[in-house]
């Protein structure tokens, strides 16, 4: 008899096969990635990347080198199980002053290491004890307003290779103390963009300008290599007056398109032109600029269902933006950019090519009396829902296909918190579970507070909380002892993947999620702190907090940034200090029995990861079932881009 577990890999092996037909989507070239963190007097802990172009059995071996003395191997056999590493004997209180002792560690490949420069990482004596890497920024000056006082935090960022080495730098936005929602009037600072090297190096500055004003709902920046160059560009929206990272005026600087007159749009830019730029991500130039698609006209066509049903003309529905990046052709990366969550939603896909930036199609649900109408969530996420090869849109309760065209509506109206992942370890199937704010019943039909469906066909799995407004919700795997994915928030307590409640004790958060531990379980990321849940005790359990760092965006609570940005697998964090003077990543120092490719260079987790800023910021997931019951990753062939050079592989997760 054949058992189910043969079944499912039988299954498996039939799918994997079936996938190597589709068009390769271009991935970056990553660099080893080798970080090392002191975690006692003694112990430094070394973790690095495995990469897509890695051979299966491709093993490692770690050298270490004293100032002033020889190197030495410190592994006995090449190491092939894992991406991590534990030096046991290095000792930095060996020699005085501490200040002057500095430890350089590298990993190379065992096997191919003749072809492999390897990659190294240094500590010194007196940083080592942080525990995590810092980068020094350079926080904006000061400034005043129609006679208010505003200065600036660090907020969201993003990473992406701006120089083709192989190694991320950090582009991060700036928020006045005065930014606000688009209902509220007021005017605010300036938008501004950093672009640091991981040793704090200021790259370049972009001032968007006073005609974009700031807030989450405003600026979404996508950082990502979308011509195939090997190095990333920046696209977001600008207006007159925008500031390139070289000096460069965007438009007309003469012109102040902001509301003046008290009122509705006291503060609000509501007049003149509205752009697409690309900036260099090398130097921060402006490289092309066209007409944002669409413009907000008419003021009052933005409304529907969403809002209580209400509408508005005074730019608080017409200015709500989300945007991301997708693989819509199966190959090439594509930006969109969304406007109108509560009614009205249009998407704007575009593709940046040969240093010209095209329109690719344009979705517009154009009124409320069209079902894909007040479906926007303030996320979106991005995926091959239907498997094949090329990515969908989610923005909520709505779902576009690659080709611009509706692919299906829930009609379960719009909300916050979307994840969109591979829940279960038996299948493939793609599935959307999301929160939904419910509007004045009087005016829209009944709907869930809590909803899980498939991303194919939306066909409901499951719906809970009848007319029930939820607030914040999440879908991980954080318990092994339920097939994949959990879900919280809204009725219910903790649930499976059917609905049903395992636990009515529910986690202390319903915010982030990380790996960070050696297990396939995810753990919790809120304000300053990782968390664990305990599935035996059914409460939280700390495992990190980053004393004088601060968490973005007020009651949300969440990171800088949460991406694999070096080192193997598990996930960094980097969060702001208080003083906004430095960013601190953190990254584990716990050991694990896994191996996976690096998760940057999956398509869907990778596109997660630059769309993190956008509005309501919401954690990344990969394009393969990751978490407890897993039998093997699946595989997607990907093209590596190096510096103009194309490499075929095939990822292995």
């Amino acid at each position: 008899m054949v058992s189910y577990k043969k079944i499912i890999l039988l299954a498996f092996s039939l799918w994997s096969s079936t996938v190597t037909c589709f068009a390769q989507k271009q991935v970056e070239h990553l660099s080893r990635g080798l970080v090392a963190l002191q975690y006692d007097e003694r112990h430094v802990f070394l973790s690095w990347r495995l990469l897509a172009s890695d051979p299966q059995n491709l093993s490692f071996d770690v050298y270490r080198q004293q100032t002033g003395k020889a190197k030495q191997k410190l592994n006995n056999l090449p190491i092939k199980d894992v991406t991590n590493f534990r030096d046991t004997t290095v000792d930095f209180s060996a020699t005085s002053p501490k200040a002057a002792v500095s430890y350089t560690w590298w990993v190379k490949a065992a096997n191919i290491a003749a072809s492999e420069p390897g990659s190294t990482f240094t500590l010194s004596a007196d940083n080592a004890k942080k525990g995590y890497l810092s980068i020094p920024i350079q926080l904006p000056p000061a400034g005043e307003i129609d006679g208010v006082k505003y200065a600036y935090t660090a907020n969201d960022a993003s990473a992406a290779d701006l120089n083709g080495d192989g190694d991320y730098e950090i582009i991060l936005k700036w928020d006045p103390s005065n930014s606000r929602n688009p209902p509220q009037t007021g005017f605010t600072g300036n938008q501004i963009l950093d672009a640091y090297q991981m040793d704090g190096k200021l790259l370049w500055r972009i001032d968007l300008g006073k005609n974009i004003r700031s807030g989450a709902a405003y600026t979404q920046f996508l950082v990502y290599d979308f011509d195939g160059d090997g190095k990333a560009e920046l696209i977001t929206k600008t207006a007159d007056g925008t500031i390139d990272g070289l000096g460069k005026v965007i438009g007309d600087p003469t012109k102040d398109w902001r509301t003046y007159e008290k009122g509705g749009t006291y503060g609000k830019i509501v007049r003149g032109p509205e752009f697409l730029s690309v900036f260099n991500g090398e130097t921060g130039a402006v490289m092309a600029t066209v007409p944002f698609v669409p413009d907000r006209f008419p003021l009052d066509g933005w409304g529907g269902t969403g809002g209580n049903g209400g509408n508005d003309n005074t730019g608080g529905r017409a200015d709500r933006f989300t945007a991301g990046v997708a693989y819509l052709d199966g190959k090439h990366p594509s930006a969109f950019f969304v406007r109108g969550w509560y009614g009205r939603t249009v998407i704007a896909a575009w593709d940046w090519k040969a240093g010209k930036l095209s329109s690719r199609w344009v979705f517009d649900s154009k009124n409320r009396d069209n079902p894909y109408s007040g479906m926007a969530n303030h996320s979106v996420s991005v995926a091959d829902m239907d498997n094949d090869g090329k990515d969908e849109i989610c923005v909520g309760a709505m779902t576009v296909d690659d080709n611009g065209k509706g692919l299906y509506t829930t009609g379960f109206g719009h909300g916050d918190a979307l994840h969109v992942a591979k829940m279960s370890p038996a299948n493939e199937e793609v599935s959307v579970f999301g929160i939904h704010e419910i509007e004045d019943t009087l005016k829209t039909p009944v709907r869930p507070g809590v909803a899980l469906y498939s991303a194919e066909t939306g066909e409901t799995r499951f719906k809970l909380g009848r007319n029930i407004d939820v607030g914040r919700g999440v879908a991980a795997d954080i318990d092994p002892t339920h097939p994949g994915f959990e879900n919280w928030g809204g009725p219910g307590g903790l649930r499976d993947l059917e609905g049903k409640t395992i636990s009515n004790a529910v986690p202390s958060s319903t915010n982030f999620v990380i790996w960070w531990d050696g297990d396939l379980t995810r753990e919790l990321l809120d304000k300053n702190r990782i968390d664990k849940w305990d599935w035996k005790t059914e409460k939280t359990v700390n495992l990190l907090q980053a004393e004088d760092c601060l968490s973005n965006n007020g009651t949300k609570a969440t990171p800088v940034l949460s991406a694999d940005l070096f080192g193997d697998w598990r996930e960094e964090v980097i969060w702001r200090t208080k003083d906004n003077k430095e960013l601190r990543i953190y990254s584990t120092t716990i050991p694990t029995t896994y191996r996976f490719t690096s998760l940057m260079q999956d398509p869907q987790y990778r596109t997660a990861v630059a769309g993190q800023n956008v509005s309501y910021n919401q954690p990344p997931h990969p394009g393969f079932y990751l978490g407890s019951g897993m039998l093997h990753p699946s595989k997607e062939k990907v093209l590596i881009v190096k510096k103009s050079t194309l490499k075929n592989t095939r990822l292995k997760k």
